[in-house]
C-alpha cells in the first residue's frame, strides 16, 4: 500500500486525511461492507452514525494544522495474525491515536479495557509503534465533549476528536509514520499464546520473531545451545535447571530447544540410524499435555509426538531396564514439581518405581543414552500444588550424586537455585538461566510482584500502587460479588474477538462455590475435557469451550496454561481473618494429610496459580458469604476495581 491520496482497501480501509474528508460517507461505508464478512445491520448503523461526524473532525484538523495533509485514517484495521479490528486508527505525524466507538452516553469498564488493550498491543508488538506515542480513546457517540480520562484512555464524544489529535501532535516529536509501513502485515508480530507457539513450531519448525521475547529469552536459548554442543563434543552429561516466574518464557525456550534442528547433526548414530527426534519435551502437567495434543492432532500422530506425559515416560523405561531412549535432550517441564519417591510409588502402583523419585529415574534413563545427554529442568517458583511435590529441587542433586557415574555430570544452575547445589563439583551458576521479564502479560511487568505481595500480606500498603501501575500498563484487575456481572463483563470485553479465550477457574479445596453456580466439585471438573475447553470457541455446539463460562477448571487444570482473561471464583478455602492474615481453616481436608507438609502453603500456591493465568485480566467473583466479606474488602483495598460501580474519571 502506498501513501497516495487515494483510499486503500485491504487490511482495513485507509486514506490520507484530505481524501478521507472528501470521500462520501456512503462510499466509505459500502467499501467497509465489501471488505468484511457477515456485516450486521447494527454495524451498518454504527458506521452511518460515526463516519460523517469523524470526517467533520478530520476537516477541523486539516483547517488549522499545516502538516495534516500527510496524516492518515485507517478504518477497521485488522491486527495481523488476529481477528481484532480497532474501529479507527489515526496516524498523526509520528503518533498513533486509536479510537473505539460505542453507541453509548456513559462509559463502561469493559469498553475502556478493550480500547486500552488495542493501544497496549500496538505499543508492544507493532514495529512502527515502538518508542512512539500511542494513545487510546473511547468515543461515545451519544455524548459530547471531553468527559475525562481513566488509566490513560480518553473518554470523549465525537466532537472532541479534533482536540485529541491536536494534543497528541503537540506531544509528539518523532518522524512521521508511513501509512504503507504501518499497514505492512509483517509490522505487527504479537506474542503467541502457548498453544499458538506449539502449533507454529510443529508446522513450520520455527517461531515467529518477536523483538521483546527474543531480547529476553535469546541469551538463554543460546546458553542451552552451547551446552548441547559442549556435551556432544566432550561426551559428557549435563543437568540444566532453568528458573523463572510463570509467564517469563520458560516453556517457549523449552519448546524451541526441543525443535532445534542443530540437534540432528549432534545425534549419535545408533544401530537403526540416527534418532529422528533427538529431543523430547516431557511434562507432569496432564492438562498441558492434553491441550497441546488436542490442538496439534491435525499435524499428524494425534499431536502425541510433540509433548509426552512424564508418567508414561517413566513407566516405559522403568519397566524396560535395557531400553535406551532415542533422545539426547530430555526437557522436563515444571521440574520443581517432580514427585518424590513416596508419591512415585503411589502413582506407579505396578511395582516398577524401584523406590526412586522422578529425578532419580530421569538421571538413570539419561545415563543409558550413548555418549552424551542434556537434561533440562524448567523450574517455576511457588507452584507446588500437588501432594508429593514439596521435595523441591534438592531431589535433583540427590539424583546426580546417587547416579552410576556422578563424575561425568556437569550441572548448570540459575543463581537462585545455587544453594541446593552448594559444594557440588562440576557446578556452574549463570544468570542467563533465570528469566525475569514477564512476557505473558504483554507490557505489564509486575503481575507476579502484585500477586506475591497480596498472598504474603493482603493489607500490604504498597499493593494499590502496584495495581495502579498494572492498570497503566493495560493489565486489568476486576472484582464483583455477582457472578452474572463478571460473565457479562468478559463477554462485552471480548465481543467480536473470537480468538480470545476466557474461562471460569476456582480452587479445588473450596466447598461452597457450587451453591453459587461455580461447578468446582470433583464430579463436575473430572468430566471437563481440557483440550476442547482451551481450544474450541463459540462455534462448539457442545458448549465445551471455556468461553461458554459453563464449566470450571481448578488449579490442577490450569497450571502451566493460560487464558486471555480468567474469571476466578474465590473460595472459602483461603480467607482473610480478623487478624488481617490469610487462613485455610475452612478448606477441604486432604485424603492423606500425613503426606502433606504444609497445607496452608499449598493453598497459597494454588491461588498464586489461579491469579496468574490471565494474559489481559483477572476478574474475581467473591460469593456474598459473610465469611468472605473481609476477603472482598481486602481485594478491593489492594486495587481490584469493582464492576458494580460506575466508572470514575479524572
Amino acid at each position: 500500500m502506498g501513501d497516495s491520496t487515494y483510499p486503500e482497501i485491504g487490511n482495513g480501509w485507509s486514506a490520507s486525511f484530505p481524501r478521507f474528508r472528501e470521500a462520501s460517507a456512503p462510499y466509505i461505508r459500502d467499501s467497509l461492507a465489501g471488505l468484511l464478512r457477515d456485516v450486521s445491520i447494527q454495524q451498518i448503523h454504527a458506521w452511518d452514525e460515526s463516519i460523517g461526524p469523524l470526517q467533520v473532525e478530520v476537516g477541523e484538523v486539516l483547517s488549522h494544522d499545516p502538516q495534516a495533509d500527510s496524516y492518515a485514517a485507517i478504518l477497521e484495521y485488522q491486527l495481523p495474525l488476529e481477528h481484532r479490528r480497532p474501529d479507527v486508527i489515526l496516524l498523526i505525524g509520528g503518533a498513533v491515536l486509536v479510537l473505539e466507538f460505542k453507541g453509548k452516553r456513559e462509559p463502561e469498564l469493559a469498553d475502556l479495557d478493550q480500547a486500552s488493550a488495542y493501544a497496549r498491543d500496538l505499543r508492544a508488538y507493532h514495529r512502527e509503534c515502538a518508542d512512539r506515542t500511542v494513545r487510546a480513546a473511547l468515543v461515545l457517540t451519544r455524548a459530547h465533549g471531553h468527559l475525562g480520562e481513566r488509566a490513560g484512555v480518553s473518554i470523549v464524544g465525537i466532537d472532541a476528536i479534533d482536540g485529541l489529535a491536536d494534543d497528541i501532535r503537540v506531544d509528539d516529536a518523532t518522524p512521521p509514520i508511513s501509512r504503507a509501513a504501518f499497514l505492512d502485515p509483517s509490522a505487527y508480530r504479537p506474542l503467541p499464546t502457548l498453544i499458538q507457539a506449539a502449533r507454529e513450531l510443529m508446522e513450520s519448525g520455527s517461531l515467529r520473531r518477536i523483538e521483546r521475547a527474543d531480547a529476553e529469552t535469546g541469551p538463554t536459548l543460546k546458553y542451552l545451545t552451547d551446552v548441547a554442543h559442549e556435551a556432544a563434543r566432550t561426551r559428557t552429561r549435563h543437568l540444566v535447571l532453568l528458573s523463572g516466574l510463570p509467564g517469563t518464557g520458560k516453556t517457549l525456550v523449552g519448546l524451541q530447544l526441543a525443535h532445534a534442528r542443530f540437534l540432528d547433526d549432534l545425534a549419535v548414530e545408533r544401530p537403526g540410524g540416527r534418532p529422528t527426534a533427538p529431543a523430547i519435551y516431557l511434562s507432569g502437567n496432564g492438562p498441558l499435555v492434553q491441550v497441546l495434543q488436542y490442538e496439534l492432532k491435525s499435524a499428524g500422530g494425534g499431536g502425541s509426538a510433540f509433548v509426552r506425559p512424564v508418567k508414561a515416560y517413566v513407566e516405559m523405561y522403568s519397566r524396560r531396564h535395557a531400553a535406551v531412549p532415542p533422545e539426547h535432550v530430555l526437557i522436563f517441564d515444571e521440574a520443581q514439581r517432580a514427585f518424590d519417591a513416596d508419591q512415585v510409588s503411589q502413582v506407579h502402583k505396578d511395582g516398577n518405581s524401584d523406590g526412586r523419585s522422578e529425578p532419580e529415574h530421569f538421571v538413570e534413563f539419561a545415563e543409558r543414552i550413548p555418549e552424551w545427554c542434556v537434561v533440562v529442568g524448567l523450574i517455576g517458583s511457588g507452584q507446588e500444588i500437588h501432594v508429593g511435590e514439596e521435595g523441591g529441587i534438592g531431589q535433583w542433586r540427590v539424583a546426580i550424586e546417587q547416579s552410576r557415574d556422578p563424575g561425568n555430570w556437569v550441572t548448570h544452575i540459575a543463581p537462585g537455585l545455587g544453594p541446593a547445589f552448594e559444594g557440588y563439583p562440576n557446578h556452574r551458576v549463570d544468570s542467563r538461566l533465570h528469566l525475569t521479564a514477564e512476557l505473558r502479560y504483554h507490557l505489564a511487568t509486575d503481575v507476579h510482584a502484585f500477586v506475591g505481595r497480596l498472598l504474603a500480606a493482603p493489607a500490604d500498603p504498597t499493593l494499590p500502587q502496584v495495581a495502579s501501575a498494572l492498570e497503566g500498563d493495560g493489565y486489568h484487575l476486576r472484582i464483583t460479588r455477582d457472578l452474572d456481572t463478571a460473565k457479562a463483563y468478559l463477554r462485552q470485553r471480548y465481543k467480536g474477538e473470537p480468538d480470545k479465550r476466557y474461562g471460569l477457574v476456582a480452587s479445588s479445596r473450596d466447598k461452597h462455590l457450587v451453591g453459587f453456580g461455580v461447578p468446582n466439585d470433583w464430579n463436575s471438573t473430572k468430566v471437563v475435557k481440557n483440550g476442547p475447553w482451551y481450544v474450541e470457541g463459540d462455534e462448539d455446539e457442545l458448549g465445551r469451550s471455556c468461553r461458554a463460562l459453563r464449566t470450571c477448571v481448578t488449579e490442577f487444570g490450569c497450571q502451566g496454561l493460560e487464558l486471555d482473561a480468567v474469571l476466578l471464583a474465590w473460595g472459602t478455602d483461603l480467607v482473610v481473618e480478623s487478624s488481617g492474615q490469610w487462613s485455610n481453616r475452612l478448606a477441604k481436608q486432604y485424603q492423606r494429610p500425613s503426606s502433606v507438609r504444609d497445607a496452608h502453603q499449598l493453598r497459597v500456591n494454588a491461588y498464586r496459580v489461579l491469579l496468574t493465568r490471565g494474559r489481559d485480566a483477572t476478574v474475581v467473583f467473591v460469593p456474598p458469604l459473610p465469611v468472605l466479606d473481609r476477603t472482598y474488602a481486602a481485594l478491593v483495598s489492594a486495587g481490584f476495581q469493582e464492576l458494580d460501580h460506575a466508572v470514575t474519571l479524572r
